[in-house]
């Protein structure tokens, strides 16, 4: 009844969301704050109408939209249902094991096997120095079909520095793409956008799911070169031609403008990560330097499975891994400065047993 391919399939296994009982949820990276009240308004003057009619399929005020933002051409934008449809296009297009294994870091987003899998693409993961962070070496050392990474990387929250990112594409062969996941990138990093006109294999993917407070709308866009854009259409409408639907794009517009409102609120992340890390290392635990809206922690003989569950128990949902080099931690999503403080009371009574 099944194919072969199926069954070979290993899913995504996204963060939990159990409705047993009310938790703090600190495990899905969701911004804890609303996304632009002109959003608001844009929905109340919304003529249902135009929901009867099919969308722009090629979504163009969206992408002058984010064009403008990023000062690129609009030929350099393309949008998707979410990053992750957008990442499934560029493994489509982009990465074919007849030219080498694709690499990416050995700890990372999980999504990315679970494509290679799908579309058959071989990969290598590529070995983290031992202070979790990337490593430019390991990438270089190897014929490769491409490269992908999230910077900063999750689920470490390290950021690969842009001049690193730099160097890299020196040296990296200019026919293999480089795609580098910039999810998280609002929360204290650099982008790598603004190198798109040195280097044409050099892709950058965008979500507005978490900075913009808008992971229930499913909307995410890709900069690069024209031809790497080019082939994502290409990809897109061969495969999977429905378009990001008319309100989504209208939303997307409102959001992208008010980056005066992203600012303060992510600018309110910055400090509550800031504030929850001097804490924690304070009592002790091990903190990854991270630039996004996320902390890796672990502590001496706590295991990560113990800490979680533990969490779990009184009510606070955080992000275990069990695998094996990153057991020992747990990711916790930054929220609002109250949650924090509540996570904060949890973790000294589990330190004291």
């Amino acid at each position: 009844m099944f194919s072969e391919r199926l069954k070979r399939l290993s899913p995504y296994v996204p963060g939990e969301q159990p409705q047993d009982k009310t938790y703090i949820k600190l495990n899905t990276n969701e911004n804890p704050y609303p996304p632009s009240p002109e959003i608001r308004d844009l929905l109340r003057d919304f003529s249902i109408e135009r929901l009867r009619l099919y969308p722009d399929p090629q979504s163009k005020v969206l992408c002058q939209t984010i064009a403008k933002a990023h000062n690129v051409d609009v030929e350099q934008v393309f949008v998707g249902n979410g990053s992750d449809e957008v990442l499934s296009f560029v493994f489509y297009a982009f990465f074919d094991s007849a030219m080498g294994k694709l690499l990416f870091p050995e700890f990372t987003y999980s999504f990315y096997p679970v494509y290679c899998d799908y579309y058959g693409i071989d990969y290598k993961k590529i070995q983290l120095n031992d202070d979790y962070s990337l490593s430019t070496e390991g990438f270089l050392n190897e014929t490769s079909c491409g490269i992908i990474f999230p910077n900063p990387n999750a689920p470490t929250g390290i950021l690969f520095p842009i001049k690193k990112i730099e160097q890299l594409m020196k040296k990296y062969p200019k026919d293999r793409v480089v795609v580098i996941d910039e999810a998280y990138i609002d929360f204290g990093g650099e982008s790598a956008i603004g190198l798109i006109s040195r280097f044409k294999n050099l892709l950058v993917a965008r979500t507005y799911s978490k900075s913009m407070s808008l992971a229930g709308l499913r909307l995410g866009y890709a900069i690069g070169d024209e031809k790497l854009i080019n082939a994502l259409v290409a990809a897109k409408d061969s495969f999977n031609s429905y378009p990001v639907d008319t309100l989504t794009q209208k939303i997307g517009e409102v959001a992208i403008k008010d980056s005066a409102y992203y600012e303060k609120i992510n600018g309110k992340i910055i400090k509550t990560r800031e504030f929850l890390t001097s804490e924690l290392k304070s009592l002790g635990w091990e903190v990854l330097p991270s630039t996004a809206n996320f902390i890796f922690m672990r502590k001496k003989g706590l295991p990560g499975k113990e800490i979680y569950l533990t969490l779990k128990k009184n009510g606070l949902l955080v992000r275990y891994f069990d695998i094996d080099g990153i057991k020992d931690f747990v990711r916790i999503t930054i929220g609002q400065q109250e949650d924090v403080e509540t996570l904060l009371g949890k973790i000294k009574k589990l330190d004291t047993g």
